[in-house]
């Protein structure tokens, strides 16, 4: 479905992707994990078409992505963007309609209908169709724009879908509903890939995870093969603890506490009074003196 060939994307020499490759089968669903500055969002403009990588290919259904025209792209894979601000108070179901329009000239047609009707339906968004969009709060807003990218592949199963950041303003509830319809499509053909931070619904959901680095590859496997405490270590700077869930078998991602003291660097600071010391601040203090 998507191969990348030692795929590369600089801007004024600096290199911000770096010899990044892989093959995506169709019906499978990647996330894509790393700290911020790693690449991760540059990586979906290149596989939307929306710039070009400086050298490589990427290969979409066998063939280069750079061969398709926009139309014939905009009919194939759709892109849910981290900025989807609108500035035009149009109805929700109009928004939604947006996503069909390379698949009419003129007027929607049934298909059409049935599309946004459903994909509204799934976001829980029927009860929104009338709703002037610049008047919901930005959950609602991001839930609008995924219906409508759902809306633009609905008919086409052996599409791509790709989200950047896409559970960022949702709710719990909604975050996990957004990431199973997106399973439950590629379980009938669809290919997703998603840029995330919640490691934890990477591991939940994603058959496969592509963990960069400062522009580069560091990591590609199932869930358990990549998310290890070196691993996020590696890439993330963070200490944590995994466990495997018994049920799904799937890694369970547990990030170590870090504790600060807050004198230690901020000299504005008062010192604590004595008597708001705790016991382990007592015998740290007599342990200093002794």
């Amino acid at each position: 479905m998507l191969t990348l060939h030692s795929v590369g994307y600089s801007i004024q020499n600096r290199a911000l992707l770096k010899d990044i490759s892989f093959h995506l089968g169709q019906g499978e669903m990647m996330a894509v994990l790393g700290a911020n500055g790693a690449g991760k969002s540059t990586l979906l403009r290149l596989l939307s078409a929306e710039r070009s990588p400086s050298r490589g290919v990427i290969h979409f259904r066998r063939k280069d992505l750079a061969a398709y025209s926009h139309r014939e792209l905009a009919s194939l894979r759709a892109v849910l963007s981290q900025q989807n601000a609108l500035s035009m108070p149009f109805q929700v179901e109009e928004v939604v309609m947006m996503g069909r329009y390379p698949h009419f000239s003129h007027r929607p047609g049934r298909k059409d209908a049935v599309a946004v009707a459903e994909t509204m339906e799934v976001c829980g968004l029927s009860h929104l169709a009338d709703r002037n969009v610049l008047t919901l709060s930005g959950g609602e807003q991001q839930r609008v724009q995924f219906a409508r990218a759902l809306a633009q592949i609905w008919d086409r199963p052996q599409s791509l879908i790709l989200m950047d950041e896409p559970v960022a303003a949702l709710d719990p509830e909604y975050q996990q509903q957004l990431l199973a319809i997106t399973k439950a499509l590629c379980s009938h053909g669809f290919t997703s890939v998603a840029v995330l931070h919640e490691i934890n619904l990477a591991a939940q959901y994603a058959d496969r995870i592509l963990m960069l680095k400062n522009g580069r590859k560091w990591h590609d496997g199932t869930p358990a093969e990549v998310l290890t405490p070196s691993h996020i270590y590696t890439v993330f700077n963070a200490e944590t603890e995994v466990f495997i869930n018994p049920k799904t078998l799937r890694p369970y991602v547990m990030q170590k506490e870090v504790k600060l003291d807050a004198s230690r660097f901020n000299s504005l600071l008062p010192l604590k009074p004595a008597a708001s010391l705790t016991f382990s601040d007592r015998s740290e203090q007599y342990q200093n003196i002794s």
